[in-house]
């Protein structure tokens, strides 16, 4: 940036493409006067035109992007999701973005999870870390190139489908990932900004064809087809043009007034919808639209399909050209976001104690010996195991091993849980949690009857 502008007549910048560079080059523009238009910086904290007055975007921020994530998880009552973000200016503030908007719906984030970029890798381990937390739902903030490592790491950990639903913000190639996977990654969501066409909102569809032309004329070789143009780029030429726009009235204009303040005047329609600013904030604030992709399976591999659409501050509404969405696992049922129990191995910890856990030894006709558990725990373990689909693992207690040490032994993971007649004491909440009483046994004081005395009113 110090290089173009010692060397030409520099009047404006489109750009640049990342938050962290936009926190540094709008500062930088911003004592030399020259107004900066992103087509894809979208961190909040650029929205403060307070701090990056000379600052614009063609771009939604982040913050239109959480709501619209929001409005998502409460159309399919999902309650809880778990981030995964690279730590920068555009992945911290995506997560915090979403972790108010989800505030502010009363839905929870379980945790977050950071993504380091200096060094390629998450910070602690990622399979423990997901199977760990109660929501299946993973919402991953984080560039093409890095999200396409966390999901190959999240695939060689099984943490993918069918168990889990991502979701991510940045397309990435599908299959670019080993075939065996393909299974796991159905099911995958992609919530991406869209241009007017993509939702059929209106656009300046003049300009585009003119600027197709130019683009077919001067550079043939590079031009990938209409169909075929990325977003960003319409977004790249409305920052453009927005740019074009504002000097043409500041030239015009008998006022002294600042470039930046002409483009917050700027007001047009552009090829990606309809183009205006703010006087309080730096972001567009008409057409703003979202587009939900789903991967599926298709001729060629597996591919992102739209599935819904997404107008600012409207809510998803399904497309005009309706696509079936497929869920993780290949289902058309939506999952519940949370943690389920059907086909997972589970070491159920249980202790003797009549009627509640009857152990007997049992010799076969071959003369080996195997124990036989009866009784009320036992039963109710089958009856959850028809209703849940889990794979019990039922383990005995040592003889001499005390109720508090039975309690302790889910706590370190002896036990992925432990059922039994234990009493809940507040001690034993500090590192537990309890289920609602299987079995209801208070404690009564009884006393004889007495017989019937009776009384005469009169005998005073």
């Amino acid at each position: 940036m110090c290089h173009a502008i010692s060397v030409s007549n520099v009047v404006g910048v489109v750009g640049p493409a990342l938050s962290r560079e936009t926190q540094v080059i709008a500062p930088f523009d911003e004592k030399l006067g020259i107004p900066v238009i992103s087509y894809s910086a979208t961190n909040p904290d650029l929205s403060d035109q307070n701090a990056y007055p000379n600052f614009h975007r063609t771009v939604a921020s982040d913050f239109v992007a959480a709501a619209a994530l929001a409005k998502l998880f409460i159309r399919y009552n999902w309650t809880t999701c778990t981030i995964i973000y690279q730590n920068d200016a555009f992945g911290t503030g995506g997560a915090n973005a979403i972790s108010n908007a989800f505030n502010n719906s009363r839905l929870t984030v379980s945790q977050m999870i950071v993504f380091d970029i200096a060094i390629l890798s998450i910070r602690g381990d990622l399979k423990s870390l997901l199977i760990n937390a109660a929501a299946r739902i993973v919402v991953l903030w984080a560039e093409s190139l890095y999200t396409y490592l966390i999901l190959q790491e999240a695939l060689d950990s099984n943490v993918v489908g069918p168990q889990f639903t991502w979701i991510i913000s940045n397309t990435i190639s599908l299959n670019s990932f080993n075939q065996t996977f393909y299974d796991n990654l159905i099911g995958m969501f992609l919530i991406e900004p869209a241009v007017g066409s993509v939702v059929n909102a209106t656009i300046n569809a003049t300009l585009l064809d003119a600027a197709y032309s130019i683009w077919q004329q001067y550079e043939p070789e590079s031009f990938p087809g209409s169909m075929n143009v990325d977003n960003y780029a319409l977004f790249a030429f409305d920052a453009t043009w927005t740019l074009i726009q504002s000097l043409q009235q500041l030239c015009a204009s008998k006022i002294n007034t600042s470039s930046s303040y002409a483009v917050s005047r700027t007001e047009f329609l552009g090829v990606s919808g309809p183009i205006q600013f703010s006087d309080n904030v730096t972001d567009r604030i008409t057409g703003l639209y979202y587009s939900a992709k789903n991967a599926q399976p298709s001729s060629n591999g597996l591919n992102f399909v739209p599935v819904l659409e997404y107008f600012y501050p409207r809510d998803w509404r399904i497309p005009i050209k309706e696509n079936v969405i497929v869920w993780p696992g290949r289902t058309l049922t939506p999952p519940s976001g949370l943690a389920l129990l059907e086909g997972i191995n589970l070491r159920i910890g249980v202790i003797e104690a009549v009627p509640f856990t009857i152990v007997e030894k049992v010799t076969n006709p071959s003369g080996q010996t195997t124990i036989k558990y009866s009784g009320y725990v036992p039963d109710l373990i089958e009856l959850l195991r028809n209703k849940m689909k889990f794979i019990p693992i039922i383990e005995l207690a040592p003889s001499n091993m005390s109720y508090d040490k039975f309690v302790q032994s889910v706590s370190t993971g002896v036990y992925d849980i432990a059922i039994g007649d234990v009493t809940v004491t507040s001690a034993r909440r500090e590192y537990v949690g309890f289920s609602n009483a299987i079995f209801d046994n208070s404690l009564r004081i009884i006393m004889r009857t007495t017989s019937t005395v009776k009384i005469d009113l009169f005998s005073f």
